[in-house]
């Protein structure tokens, strides 16, 4: 237990002029200074009516008697006993507000994506715990119930420099990558320093570190960075206003405030949630954003869907307020500042290339298996989420294996992994590697040939540190089986 809260439509998509941006009618908006901020409705001068998209709420519960949230939710189960319709911490109830809440209903606030069809899956135990176990049988069921993107507010600690305390988990690693498999969008907060060694802490928590998963951290209404959102310089994807939060919360926690007149809503709950802050309520608006692209172009991938939010970012610089943010991706904010519009913009085209053999990060069942004598395929490869990729290849004793790479847009390693191989970057694994690309260029060339039959591993790798992102053709040809070793 150490999980912690925490196309036909999208032809041509123009930005409305500021002027004539759509405005929500909902009392409690001109409380929401995050709308403005992530841009959320400039691409529309009226309310937009958008395909319904699955969304998973991994968290707390979510209070199902809320009126804006009642007919959202369309599945619901509860991994820690109890019901998923019940959430005695509020903590699910105010996530699912920022991503779905009805607009323009005449009551309380507005969601980022009011079309949101809720797929609740209760993870957090009576002691505000979550078993890891829990977390990742959520993960599978959330995929099964036919989410398209599953929005995780929590995360276990990080620390590389110190194993002791680090809390990866194959288990949620592996339900990662089934929902990556299955097309499925995952986004989940940095974490917050308050519940890492010290604050800040520079390391995202997981499973915001884990590939393929967008990780998000807060800015303040000023444009800072607080001190409680984690740092991290690979795995911190994308910032969202995460201080000065106003959301939904459970019918039964304001109801302790009966003077208080915004009844279900934060600014009458206990003290944690009013001007709530936190990572745990930024990552919601970007798992709504992505919702949003997925309803305008249901063909998206997830790749697809992370790239275009990220590199439609705003930056975080010093001239909008974020004095420590050197310019480009950073540490603090990674590519910058959640844009709602322009990532809407960006479906105009030309959209990002899809990756269709994700996950395919490591050697085992996670390699992407090739088939026949020879053949080619076409593939992205990114720094700060997708490092490596892994492709396994049978070859019988004497075969003789030919491989071609043509990186585009960042430079690359093309080697070959003994059969035994169980990882593929770890360093004490590296007498398991039996050929490498011998340098770095427009096109790569590996051969072998196999002195025992199995299957070999054909790894292709981001170089050097930071990296970039780009695309690469891999080509590969056998030779006949009945080659003999010389």
């Amino acid at each position: 237990m150490r999980r912690r809260i925490a196309v036909a439509a999208a032809a041509v998509m123009m930005l409305a002029a500021p002027a004539a941006a759509f405005s929500p009618t909902d009392p409690l908006v001109p409380k929401q200074w995050y709308l403005a901020a992530n841009h959320t409705y400039d691409a529309w001068a009226q309310p937009p009516t958008l395909a319904p998209v699955r969304i998973a709420i991994i968290d707390s519960g979510i209070d199902a008697t809320h009126p804006e949230l009642a007919k959202h939710i369309v599945a619901a189960r509860s991994f820690v006993g109890g019901k998923a319709t019940v959430d005695s911490q509020g903590h699910g109830t105010f996530v699912a507000g920022l991503i779905g809440a009805t607009v323009n209903d005449g009551m309380g606030i507005a969601g980022l994506f009011p079309s949101a069809q809720l797929v609740v899956a209760k993870v957090v135990t009576a002691q505000k715990t979550i078993p890891v176990a829990a977390e990742a049988k959520a993960i599978r069921w959330a995929v099964d119930q036919g989410a398209r993107v599953i929005n995780m507010s929590l995360g276990g600690v990080r620390d590389p420099l110190r194993l002791s305390r680090d809390t990866y988990s194959p288990a949620e690693a592996a339900a990662v990558d089934y929902a990556v498999a299955h097309h499925v969008v995952l986004v989940a907060a940095v974490g917050n320093g308050d519940q890492s060694p010290r604050e800040p802490w520079h390391f995202a928590s997981y499973p915001a570190a884990l590939p393929h998963v967008i990780g998000v951290s807060a800015f303040d209404q000023d444009g800072t960075v607080p001190d409680f959102s984690n740092r991290d310089a690979v795995f911190n994807d994308i910032a969202a206003p995460g201080a000065g939060i106003l959301s939904t919360l459970p019918l039964k926690l304001t109801a302790q405030f009966p003077g208080c007149p915004e009844q279900g809503y934060s600014s009458c709950g206990p003290e944690d949630f009013r001007a709530a802050e936190g990572t745990s309520f930024a990552a919601p608006q970007v798992t709504a954003a992505a919702a949003m692209l997925i309803s305008v172009d249901p063909n998206l991938t997830p790749d697809q869907v992370a790239s275009i939010l990220e590199r439609t970012a705003t930056d975080a610089n010093a001239g909008n307020g974020c004095r420590r943010c050197p310019l480009g991706r950073d540490a603090y904010t990674g590519w910058g500042r959640l844009n709602v519009a322009a990532a809407l913009a960006a479906l105009a085209g030309p959209l990002p290339p899809p990756d269709r053999f994700e996950p395919n990060d490591d050697a085992g069942s996670a390699a992407w298996p090739l088939s026949g004598h020879s053949g080619s395929l076409r593939a992205t490869l990114d720094f700060w989420d997708d490092q490596s990729d892994v492709y396994r290849i049978r070859l019988q004793r004497g075969q003789k294996l030919f491989a071609v790479l043509s990186p585009r847009g960042t430079d690359t390693i093309l080697a070959l992994w003994k059969p035994e191989a169980v990882h593929v970057d770890d360093l004490r694994a590296q007498s398991m590697r039996l050929r490498a690309s011998r340098k770095v260029g427009r096109v790569e060339r590996l051969s072998y040939r196999a002195r025992r039959t199995g299957f070999y591993y054909l790894q292709v790798k981001i170089q050097a540190a930071g990296g970039g992102d780009g695309s690469y053709a891999l080509q590969f040809s056998k030779t006949p089986a009945a080659a003999t070793v010389p």
